[in-house]
Formats: structure tokens, C-alpha cells, sequence
């Protein structure tokens, strides 16, 4: 029986790049016989956040959205990384194993500090601590998407230099890639991939005005609506192709490709976007609305989350400390 893993860093309000890129895939998969358990890695967001109260916001809206999108706490362990302290034991045993030049290959952190965030040790030893996020559950499958696959790759390495100094300690994880190439990489609003930390995101329960404001923000060329235009080029028909029915999409395409007095300006596109984000979220933001009316159940879920991922977390912690001779 397969146990499947993953976890999302509070550093931001969710966007929908974290829904269609992780958050959907793992409620689809809760369905799947085995055990699940999904963090929510406040640890790794020390290296960006550095706002207690805005941190305890983001941890607490992070459970929010989970749980109004569908994650069920009947068929999956929800919980706060930091809840789990076996977690930060077990990476300290694995950085004893681990040679700095896997950490140098890492291009996560080499994007992050391309794009100005503040190196830091945590930063550079990240894949550590998220390797052993992975193996303190005997984690079988990751579900990633395509800028994940090294981190998965990495966890592999590191479990088998200690696998290979103190015998069979670690279970061997694997990686489940999502195969929907529009899934793996939802465009921002300035066609690179959707970040919070690039500003370019749309959060999941945006509404309204300042809803209709960001789908505003799109980029987009000066050509007039009634220029004949190749859709692929547009990136906005990449977000549309997100919420609308598959049909309609191809008649959004088509008068666009034709040009014309009939053809949609950039303006209807955006306006199309932001109904249809509305619509899809709809059922999910009312959800939202009654665990932020009821707080003691979303912490009763934490708790009882942690309390699960604790038990397992240990037992593989006193496992490795007994491989290396620490008991």
C-alpha cells in the first residue's frame, strides 16, 4: 500500500497555480487506496517570512483553503510542519550524509536568488529539510509537478548515502509527475510561471472588483480586436483554458484567430476569465466561509493531523538514530 506525501509553503495567499498545480491533484488523489499526508511547510517558509502574525495568517489560511477545496480529513492527514519537530532530527542526520555539491545543483535556489530573494543557509539547505519531510513518513509516491522533480530526485540521493553508510533506514521515494503540461505550469499575469513571489499571482477567492482588477493586469499587446491573432500566442487563452468548457474555448480561439468585427477584444478575454473563475470557486469559497466562521474545527484537524504524522515521523527518527548509534 502506497503512502503519499506532499506540502505547500504558507509564504502567500494560495493563487490559483497552487490549486491547479497541487492542491486539486491531491484531493483527486485522497480518493486512492493508502495513507496521505499533506503539511503545511512553515519551516521552509522562515526563509522568505519573517512576520510572526503574518505567518500564523498564512499557516491558518493555507488550512483554510485545503480544507474548502476539498481535502478530507477522513482520508488524509492535514498538518503544520512545525507540529512534527522529529522532522528537523531527521534532516540534521541526513546533512551529515550530504555533499555540498548536490545542494550547489539545486536550481531552486539558484531561481530564488536570480530573482532577489536574500540567499540564506536556510535557503541553500532547503532540499534537506524538504528531503526530510519525505522520508520521516516512509513516503512511497510525491506527487510534483516539473519544477519539483529535482527536489523528489534529490530526497532519492540523500536516502541512499545513508542507506548506504548505516544499512536499510530510509524507504526509497518516488515521484508521481502531473501529466497535464497545462497543470504543471499555470502563467502569472505576466505570462511566466504564476509565484507569489513574483507578484504575479490571482488568489484562489478573489472576487468582484478586485477580481475583475487583476484579470485587468494581464499583459497583453496594443494589436486591435479585429486583427486576426494566433491564440497560442496569447497567454491568457492558457488561463481560460483552465475554467471554461472545452467547446467554448475553441469558439474564443477560433474568432480570435479569424480577426474581424465579431472578434473579442483583449477586454471581453479578461472579463470571460474572471466570470469563469467566479463560477469555479464558488462552491469552494462558501466552504471557506463557514470554517473561518468555525476556527476551533480547522485547529481540531491540525491537531489531529499532527498527532498522526507525529507517530510515524518517530518511529522512522528512532529507526535512523538507532542505524547511526545514537541509541
Amino acid at each position: 500500500m502506497s503512502t503519499i506525501l506532499s506540502g505547500i509553503q504558507p509564504s502567500g495567499l494560495l493563487h490559483i497555480g497552487n490549486y491547479f498545480g497541487a492542491i486539486r491533484q491531491h484531493v483527486a488523489l485522497q480518493e486512492e487506496a493508502g495513507a496521505h499526508f499533506y503539511f503545511i511547510a512553515d519551516y521552509h517558509a522562515l526563509t522568505s517570512q519573517r512576520d510572526p502574525a503574518k505567518m500564523r495568517e498564512l499557516v491558518w489560511e493555507t488550512a483554510v483553503t485545503y480544507l474548502a477545496c476539498g481535502l478530507d480529513p477522513e482520508k488524509a492527514v492535514l498538518f503544520r510542519q512545525s507540529d512534527v519537530p522529529e522532522v528537523t532530527e531527521i534532516a540534521w542526520l541526513l546533512a551529515t550524509v550530504t555533499g555540498m555539491g548536490l545542494l550547489e545543483r539545486a536550481h531552486s535556489y539558484k531561481d530564488k536568488v536570480n530573482n532577489n530573494i536574500k540567499p540564506s543557509v536556510g535557503l541553500f539547505t532547503y532540499p534537506i529539510l524538504m528531503a526530510a519531510d519525505i522520508l520521516a513518513y516512509d513516503s512511497t509516491l510525491v506527487p510534483v509537478g516539473k519544477d519539483q522533480v529535482q527536489h523528489v530526485e534529490m530526497a532519492q540521493d540523500m536516502a541512499g548515502y545513508f542507506n548506504g553508510a548505516y544499512g536499510d533506514v530510509f524507504q526509497r521515494p518516488e515521484m508521481r509527475l502531473e501529466k497535464s503540461e497545462a497543470m504543471q505550469k499555470v502563467p502569472g499575469l505576466d505570462g511566466q510561471k504564476m509565484s507569489k513571489s513574483y507578484g504575479n499571482d490571482i488568489w484562489i477567492f478573489e472576487q468582484g472588483k478586485r477580481l475583475k482588477t487583476q484579470c485587468g493586469k494581464i499583459v497583453t499587446d496594443s494589436r486591435p480586436p479585429e486583427e486576426p491573432k494566433d491564440p497560442a500566442e496569447l497567454f491568457v487563452f492558457d488561463l481560460l483554458a483552465l475554467f471554461l468548457p472545452a467547446d467554448e474555448l475553441v469558439d474564443w480561439q477560433n474568432k480570435v484567430r479569424e480577426g474581424g468585427e465579431s472578434a473579442p477584444g483583449y477586454g471581453h478575454l479578461k472579463m470571460r476569465l474572471k466570470d469563469a473563475m467566479e463560477d469555479y470557486f464558488a462552491d469552494a469559497r462558501a466552504r471557506r466561509e463557514e470554517y473561518l466562521a468555525h476556527p476551533e474545527k480547522v485547529e481540531a484537524v491540525l491537531q489531529a493531523g499532527a498527532a498522526k504524522a507525529r507517530e510515524c515521523a518517530q518511529r522512522v527518527r528512532d529507526r535512523a538514530l538507532l542505524a547511526c548509534g545514537l541509541r
